[in-house]
């Protein structure tokens, strides 16, 4: 009997997509399994402690012992460092339940490095949020994502951002500052010119959406814009699914100027009137420079009506240190 081709390749994509989903679930289920089990295991540890305390006459000696007799009875995992993660897991998880069934060990031993209760909150959520993989999760912590948004934000809202995550309902909600491009490799005493950092951007592509943050695809570099015979080009033009709307990036090597942010509005205005279609919102603008003045930045978009942002990058990591204290000060506020 001939076999209809249509049918069998139907037939073949169907099993293969029960494979893949079951090997999908299959990997989640051992991930779950695995999580719930070193917290198994970080409860039996709190409880020999006798409340979690390390006696004196423990001290870090029963896990330096530990490791060597869970490692010569049972194998690799369970070196001295990944038995106090699982202690602290349970200290910091009392209630199994409140555990996430989609975060790997992996996920975990990475939050957990951090010992600020609203940090370790807001990366679990933001990884449930965006579906982060171990390496996506270990950018944005180092990057200091969290600090980054809530300095950006009064305590009460920073406080909302760590119980949830970053929800985005307004244009404002996916304004960073500063952005940080440190995964372009571009040392800080480095002339560059504008064309470069572009290039450099959409190099990585990939890295470059994770900094901006869910939501935004990419749609064109060098947008042309023709008004009147004379041709402008907007660096950088993405869409944003969630807010529905174009984001509109201009890449600035120095200072942003005012003129900077006049060419932007421009760009906007021209987009809300010829590109813009039925169910499209009002563009967003950024203004993306090494620096700005916020005293300008105040007085050049003081009467404009249109969402326009004047935000910084860097090109390497913030100061850990400086963040830290300055979040420490945002919730000691009253």
């Amino acid at each position: 009997m001939k076999i209809d081709n249509s049918k069998y390749t139907y037939l073949i994509d169907q099993i293969g997509g029960l494979l893949q989903k079951g090997r999908e679930n299959a990997a989640q289920s051992v991930n779950s399994i695995l999580v719930h089990t070193y917290w198994l295991i970080g409860r039996h540890i709190v409880e020999f402690e006798q409340g979690g305390n390390e006696k004196s006459e423990y001290g870090s000696f029963l896990f330096d012992q530990l490791s060597r007799d869970l490692t010569y009875h049972y194998g690799k995992g369970f070196s001295r460092a990944n038995l106090l993660y699982m202690r602290k897991i349970y200290l910091t998880f009392p209630k199994s339940e409140t555990l996430s069934n989609v975060l790997s060990w992996s996920h975990y031993v990475e939050i957990l490095r951090s010992d600020n209760e609203l940090e370790i909150n807001f990366y679990i959520n933001q990884c449930i949020r965006e579906q982060w993989s171990v390496r996506e999760l270990k950018r944005q912590i180092k990057s200091m994502l969290f600090h980054r948004l809530a300095l950006s934000k009064d305590k009460k809202t920073a406080l909302k951002l760590s119980q949830n995550g970053q929800e985005i309902h307004t244009a404002d909600d996916i304004l960073k500052d500063p952005y940080v491009l440190e995964f372009l490799n571009i040392p800080d005493n480095y002339q560059y010119l504008e064309n470069e950092l572009e290039q450099k951007l959409i190099s990585n592509l990939q890295n470059f959406l994770l900094e901006l943050g869910k939501g935004f695809t990419f749609e064109k570099r060098q947008y042309r814009i023709s008004i009147s015979g004379k041709h402008f080009f907007v660096d950088l033009v993405f869409y944003h699914r969630i807010l529905k709307c174009f984001v509109l990036i201009d890449l600035k090597r120095g200072e942003v100027t005012h003129q900077d942010v006049g060419q932007m509005n421009l760009y906007l205005n021209y987009f809300k009137k010829e590109i813009n279609t039925d169910g499209d919102n009002e563009p967003i603008g950024i203004v993306l420079g090494a620096s700005k003045d916020q005293i300008l930045v105040e007085y050049a978009t003081q009467s404009i009506s249109n969402q326009l942002f004047i935000s910084k990058y860097q090109l390497y990591l913030p100061d850990k240190k400086q963040l830290e204290d300055e979040l420490q000060k945002l919730f000691e506020e009253n």
